[in-house]
């Protein structure tokens, strides 16, 4: 029995939930988000969202804490939102926002130009270090800040490189024979 899945979903005042077949249609404050669900029956109660198996469905015992899980985030992503930050870090590496795009200087010989998907906002604090990702949609807020991300990933050596704040850098030492001038 999914542990995930048997958990009810909370609906917070100025959320609607309409279910319609097998599509999910949640609206809020911050947007409308909609999403197909398979395996399972979505049933409203006073408040709350259960999810529960349908057994007619082959896979309905892999898709129970999968298909609640889609249904939580986007109801605390029109609810509250979601956010992701990352650290830019390096000697004279900087981020820039602009309206739908990210301008980043990470040491290549041009700036890179990165584009915002729509739902996307970004804003850059810090001393042009910190970039800071908001959005309704965990999936395609996530996806965007892997793919920032993987612009310039972090390299092991000076830790110069994007990465996801708080993210744990491992470091390498350098060259152990270096200065020791001998053959």
């Amino acid at each position: 029995m999914s542990r995930i899945g048997s958990k009810p979903i909370p609906v917070p005042k100025g959320v609607e939930v309409e279910v319609s077949g097998n599509q999910v249609r949640v609206k809020g404050p911050l947007g409308t988000l909609s999403c197909p669900v398979t395996g399972v029956s979505v049933d409203r109660e006073d408040g709350t969202i259960r999810i529960r198996p349908d057994e007619s469905h082959p896979k309905h015992r892999a898709m129970w804490g999968l298909m609640r899980t889609l249904v939580a985030n986007m109801v605390t992503g029109v609810g509250q939102g979601f956010t992701r930050t990352l650290q830019v870090s390096g000697t004279g590496y900087k981020a820039e926002a602009g309206d739908g795009f990210i301008t980043l200087h990470v040491g290549y010989s041009n700036p890179v130009r990165f584009d915002l998907p729509q739902g996307v906002t970004a804003s850059v604090e810090e001393k042009q270090t910190r970039i800071v990702l908001k959005g309704i949609s965990n999936e395609v807020l996530g996806d965007t800040a892997a793919r920032i991300r993987r612009i310039r990933p972090v390299e092991p050596y000076r830790a110069k490189g994007i990465s996801y704040l708080g993210e744990k850098i491992r470091r390498k030492e350098g060259k152990s024979g270096a200065g020791k001038g001998g053959k």
